[in-house]
């Protein structure tokens, strides 16, 4: 967390940096009109615009400082990953600490290897923050000891069922930090480049939302297989596919709210800030289902180990 804490710092002292330099380069304002498809991140314009000093600017050294604490704070977060589960002698997502811990590994994780596909490091300040309320919640009240196993979930299919539940997880917060940065960048550009000037420096507001939109499909795909997994699986502990649990039907109303988002995009033209906020709300959801649906809700999903 104390790592997480100064890659988040870095992270934030390069927005402020990205603001004083967007007002001091008015060239800067080229990034967030790149056309629509360009998938170039605006560190890259920002270089290029920089090729022409002595010196690159400023935001970029915080934003490599913060990248690499991110990966250094992920490394040891995989650490206690790794020693939880020694102790616990299996995997370790079996309770809301164990799940926390590892949950939010993996959604940094998959924000550093997301790096090399598309340069989104503008989310980290995003990425970082939630991983350090998640451990912190985790840590001051989640925190359970090694124990057993309930007998329900000494199965193979909590290994495959969770860890591809938490991959979808994964995808849909990158979807909604874009859909929110995209949020921003329209406002922005309807009020004709009034607010905050490191928007400037980032992709438009077309780039996010296709973004958002191909990682969303990514996490649409997993959590898919995660209903369909979960579905099997209660057939195999509880002797039915499907039983109405309070978890089970969330976990269908998120698939439905993605699915809806999918849709409504692809035949309806949904575009915008109308499918920014569907991202935003199934992301919110998936929080809901993690958080509410876990500590109040009874059912046959009560692993939460509180």
């Amino acid at each position: 967390m104390g790592v997480y804490t100064l890659a988040f710092i870095m992270f934030t002292l390069d927005l402020a940096k990205r603001s004083a330099w967007a007002q001091q380069t008015p060239a800067a304002v080229t990034a967030a009109a790149a056309p629509r498809g360009q998938l170039a991140g605006a560190t890259a314009t920002i270089d290029r615009i920089g090729s022409d000093t002595s010196q690159k600017p400023l935001s970029l050294k915080f934003e490599r400082i913060a990248f690499a604490l991110t990966v250094l704070g992920w490394l040891v977060h995989t650490a206690a990953v790794v020693m939880r589960g020694i102790a616990q002698g299996y995997v370790p997502w079996s309770n809301m600490f164990e799940f926390s811990l590892t949950s939010s590994a993996i959604i940094v994780g998959v924000f550093i290897a997301v790096q090399v596909w598309q340069n989104l490091r503008f989310l980290g300040a995003f990425i970082t923050g939630f991983a350090l309320i998640a451990l912190g919640l985790a840590t001051v009240n989640f925190y359970v000891d090694v124990k057993p196993l309930p007998p329900a979930l000494q199965s193979s299919w909590l290994v495959i069922h969770v860890f591809v539940a938490v991959l979808g997880t994964s995808f849909f917060a990158l979807g909604a930090g874009l859909s929110v940065v995209q949020l921003m960048q329209a406002r922005a550009a309807a009020a004709k480049g009034a607010g905050l000037k490191f928007l400037q420096t980032l992709p438009g507001a077309d780039v996010l939302e296709n973004l958002a939109y191909r990682v969303v499909v990514v996490g649409f795909v997993f959590w898919t297989f995660t209903l369909i997994a979960g579905a099997i699986w209660a057939e195999r502990a509880w002797g039915r596919y499907w039983g109405w649990d309070t978890k089970e039907v969330w976990t269908f109303i998120i698939w439905t709210i993605f699915a809806g988002y999918l849709h409504a995009r692809a035949t309806r033209g949904w575009r915008g800030s109308r499918s920014a906020w569907l991202a935003i709300i199934g992301f919110a959801a998936v929080l809901f289902n993690f958080t509410v649906v876990n500590l109040f809700f009874k059912g046959l999903h009560a692993y939460s180990g509180l």
